[in-house]
C-alpha cells in the first residue's frame, strides 16, 4: 500500500494568524539548494499586484540541510510572507511538488486556483492575476506560460533561440496542450479529479513529471490555456550554457516523449507498436528538419534538436534515461 504523502512532510515556518479560509489562490515554490534566489523569488511573490487573497507554500526538497527554509522561515513568521515553509524529506522533484499540491489542496479549504513558480525564476507583477484572468476568460482548468531565459553569462542570441530555452506558445488563448510546471496554473477541479500522487516519483531525476501530469489531465478531459502576459524569467547558471548540456537536455526531452507516449497508450492495442513507429517517423524527418532549421538560423546546434528529439526517442526503447536531476549541480 503507498504511503500517504503527509507522513513524509513536516512544517517549518508558518504565517502567525494566517486565515487559510480566506485564501482563494496558493503559490507553490519547490526549492533545492538555491537559498539566495529563493528569496528574490518570494520577493517577486511579494510584489504583486492582484486583489486576489493568495497564500505561498515553500517545499524544501533538501532535508537534511535546509538551506532554503532556513534562509525563508523567519520572513514567514514575522509576516513578510504569507503562507507556510515545509520540508518534502524524500528528495526528488514530484515529491517536492507532490507534498506542495497536497498541502495546498488540504490546509486552503476555499482554494480556487494553485500557481506554480520554481525557485529560480522571478515573477512578473502581474504575474498571478494574469494567469487567473486567463483561466476565467476561456474556461481553461490549466494555463501556462512563458520562463523568459536569462542567461548568468549575459545576453546570447544563439542559445535564447535554442528550443530548449524558448517557449511553446507566444499569444494567448486556449492551447492543445502544456508541457512545463514551471510556471503554471492548475484550477482546484483538476487536483481533485487527478489521483494521487499528482506526479509519478518514477520522473524524479529525469524530469517530465509535470509533462507527464499535464498529459494525464488533457486525457481526462481538461482543457488549457497560454497567458503570454504572464512570464517569468528564469536564471540560466553558466553550467547550462555548453553545447553538452544542451544537447543532453534535448536527449532527455527525446526520451521523455517515447516514455509518456508509451504510457498514454499503454491498454492501446498496438499502442507500443504505435509509438515505436511514431519514433522511426520523427527519426526519418529529423534530418531535412535540420536542414531546413539550419538554413533559417545558421546555427547547427539549434538545427541540431530534431535529430536529438529523435535520437532520445530511439535509444529510450533501449533503456536510455538520463538523470539530469541527480547530480545537484545540474
Amino acid at each position: 500500500m503507498k504511503q500517504r504523502l503527509a507522513d513524509n512532510i513536516s512544517l517549518v515556518a508558518q504565517t502567525p494568524g494566517l486565515d487559510a479560509g480566506a485564501i482563494e489562490v496558493v503559490v507553490t515554490v519547490p526549492t533545492f539548494r538555491r537559498p539566495e534566489h529563493l528569496v528574490r523569488t518570494l520577493d517577486s511573490l511579494k510584489a504583486q499586484t492582484t486583489e486576489r487573497p493568495f497564500a505561498v507554500i515553500v517545499i524544501e526538497n533538501e532535508a537534511e540541510e535546509r538551506a532554503g527554509a532556513r534562509a525563508v522561515a523567519d520572513l514567514f513568521e514575522d509576516g513578510t510572507h504569507k503562507g507556510l515553509v515545509i520540508v518534502a524529506h524524500d528528495r526528488g522533484n514530484c515529491h517536492a511538488y507532490n507534498a506542495g499540491w497536497f498541502t495546498a489542496l488540504t490546509a486552503f479549504a476555499n482554494l480556487r486556483a494553485l500557481c506554480v513558480i520554481d525557485d529560480d525564476e522571478i515573477a512578473s507583477p502581474g504575474w498571478i492575476e494574469a494567469l487567473c484572468a486567463t483561466s476565467a476568460r476561456f474556461d481553461a482548468a490549466l494555463v501556462g506560460g512563458p520562463q523568459l531565459p536569462v542567461f548568468e553569462t549575459g545576453s546570447n542570441g544563439k542559445w535564447t533561440r535554442h528550443p530548449v530555452f524558448t517557449p511553446h506558445y507566444h499569444a494567448t488563448g486556449p492551447v492543445p496542450a502544456l508541457f512545463s510546471s514551471g510556471n503554471l496554473l492548475v484550477r482546484r477541479d483538476v487536483l481533485q479529479a487527478m489521483a494521487q500522487p499528482f506526479f509519478d516519483p518514477v520522473f524524479n531525476f529525469t524530469g517530465g513529471g509535470d509533462a507527464d501530469f499535464l498529459a494525464r489531465a488533457r486525457d481526462a478531459g481538461f482543457t488549457a490555456a497560454w497567458c503570454q502576459e504572464a512570464a517569468v524569467r528564469e536564471s540560466i547558471p553558466r553550467t547550462r550554457v555548453s553545447r553538452r548540456w544542451i544537447r543532453d537536455r534535448a536527449l532527455r526531452n527525446g526520451q521523455l516523449s517515447a516514455l509518456i507516449a508509451h504510457r498514454r497508450r499503454a491498454n492501446a492495442r498496438l499502442g507500443r507498436v504505435t509509438t515505436i513507429a511514431e519514433s522511426l517517423a520523427l527519426a526519418l524527418a529529423a534530418l531535412p528538419r535540420a536542414l531546413a532549421g539550419f538554413a533559417r538560423s545558421g546555427c547547427l546546434l539549434n538545427a541540431l534538436y530534431p535529430v536529438h528529439i529523435a535520437a532520445g526517442r530511439i535509444l529510450s526503447e533501449f533503456g536510455y534515461a538520463h538523470e539530469q536531476y541527480r547530480n545537484p549541480a545540474d
